[in-house]
């Protein structure tokens, strides 16, 4: 029987995304929610888990193809070759959304599932993996024939020579759907040949830096667990091979790229925002000297030593106490239900920037986070967000954000608000500069803190109490007991 899978429902009102990298060929063995391929959205990759187990029948779609929800990307033979006259069917599960598992790095290219029931594979669910295999090693592949090449990467596919290993099945032989032709390489042929060779292991987020870098990672030695590539070894490689970033051609003028993935959400966001909500921005520069004081003290107390409390915790910290007292910076306007939503909890959003373009993740419920717990959360988003495993969920619900301009050298700017939230925060580098201290002139700490909010929510005196209330905790972090 030949089963079609159609792209699934990837969550959050993402209606395509990008088949970034097939991990599987036509005729190939597969079980139910192993990892078939990498699909990047326009929020993050994902892993898609194969709804079947049996043998890829048929790619529909190239790597490097955009596809929308619901359109074929491949057929598997399931249960015996299929009958004549008999047509495809689609999967059960083609609706379901896909959500990257939590060991999603460190289990890419392992065997994420076994081989089920028909009845089972009906019921397959694309939300979480299916049972743990007894054995260890990678997903059970069958070795194509001379020269077939993949469709997924291009590269020529590995051969074996016949030894004493049984010959599969005939049940497991593909069969081309009445009234559609067959792939040539839907029935592939047993050849002898070079030894197999196996593709090299790496994560999704490894694989992407490749990509980006335009590093083959056939040409990287792994260092990693069982020869695992791991994202130094790719940065190695590259400072090693050192790559032209652009190549141009004499005479050429001008290169031209697709607008595709995170940049083209990004590009639509930012347009919505700046032409629905009326932008106001204010500034204030203040000496952060006694906060820097702080920080050094932390650093040197045992009891902190460890944590990575940096400025950005503190700018966090003093955000969500300052939400506290002006929560009209903390709200959205739903333009449909004609309401202003209130919330009682601070998503607070830090915006990145990634090798695929700027990523806001949150940190959830924020305002009850100690600086410990904020700056170990803020080492993990950054750290995902690095790696390209930050999941389409962490990238939503967001109620406020805060931008670090500050490490790019930047003193201040017009943040452009996040859709759906009401204020932004940028905080400017940190300069030693001539002060006016305690009546006298003295070289102090200072920071520009830039804040924009949407005027149909807050008005001019509640986002100047906001800005005035995260400057004054910085400025004396002791006046926190004043408000709280």
């Amino acid at each position: 029987m030949i089963k079609v899978f159609k792209l699934p429902d990837l969550g959050e009102g993402l209606t395509e995304s990008e088949i970034v990298a097939w991990h599987v060929a036509p005729g190939d063995e597969v079980t139910l929610n192993q990892h078939i391929a990498d699909v990047e959205t326009a929020k993050a990759v994902v892993e898609l888990p194969s709804p079947f187990a049996g043998v890829v029948s048929e790619l529909h779609q190239a790597a490097g193809v955009v596809v929308h929800v619901g359109e074929p990307i491949v057929s598997f033979e399931i249960g015996g070759p299929a009958e004549p006259g008999s047509a495809p069917t689609t999967d059960a599960a083609e609706g379901a959304a896909v959500t990257t598992p939590a060991a999603n790095a460190s289990a890419a290219d392992t065997d994420l599932g076994a081989a089920t029931s028909p009845a089972e594979q009906r019921e397959a669910n694309l939300v979480g993996y299916g049972p743990a295999v007894e054995h260890g090693g990678h997903p059970q592949r069958r070795v194509r024939s001379g020269n077939t090449s993949s469709v997924a990467t291009g590269e020529p596919a590995p051969a074996t020579k016949d030894d004493d290993r049984p010959a599969p099945p005939a049940a497991s032989q593909p069969a081309a759907p009445t009234g559609a032709s067959a792939s040539p390489a839907a029935a592939p042929a047993r050849t002898t040949g070079a030894p197999a060779t196996e593709r090299p292991r790496s994560t999704p987020p490894v694989r992407a830096l490749a990509r980006d870098l335009g590093i083959d990672l056939g040409t990287v030695t792994g260092t990693g667990k069982a020869g695992l590539i791991t994202r130094d070894d790719v940065q190695s490689h590259g400072a090693l091979s050192s790559p032209a970033p652009e190549v141009f051609h004499e005479g050429q003028r001008e290169s031209r790229v697709p607008i595709k993935s995170l940049r083209k959400l990004t590009a639509a966001a930012m347009v919505q925002s700046a032409f629905t909500a009326p932008h106001v921005t204010e500034f204030l520069t203040i000496d952060v000297t006694p906060t820097m004081e702080l920080l050094e003290s932390l650093r040197a107390d045992r009891a902190f030593a460890d944590a990575g409390i940096g400025i950005l915790t503190v700018v966090a910290k003093a955000l969500c106490l300052a939400v506290g007292r002006t929560p009209a910076v903390n709200t959205h306007w739903d333009e449909q239900a004609g309401e202003i939503v209130q919330f009682h909890h601070v998503n607070l959003g830090i915006a990145a920037a990634t090798p695929r373009g700027l990523l806001v993740p949150n940190i959830v419920d924020a305002e009850r986070l100690d600086l410990r717990a904020l700056a170990a959360a803020l080492a993990e988003l950054t750290k995902s967000a690095r790696a390209g495993t930050t999941t389409p969920a962490a990238l939503a619900g967001g109620t406020i954000t805060i931008t670090n301009i500050g490490v790019f050298g930047i003193d201040a700017g017009t943040p452009i608000i996040n859709p759906g939230e009401a204020a932004i925060l940028a905080m400017g580098a940190i300069r030693s500069q001539p002060w006016e201290y305690r009546g006298e002139v003295a070289l102090r700490r200072v920071l520009t803190l830039s804040l924009s909010f949407d005027h149909r929510l807050v008005d001019g005196e509640q986002g100047s109490r906001f800005l005035a209330d995260v400057g004054t905790i910085l400025a004396n972090p002791a006046r926190v007991l004043t408000m709280v």
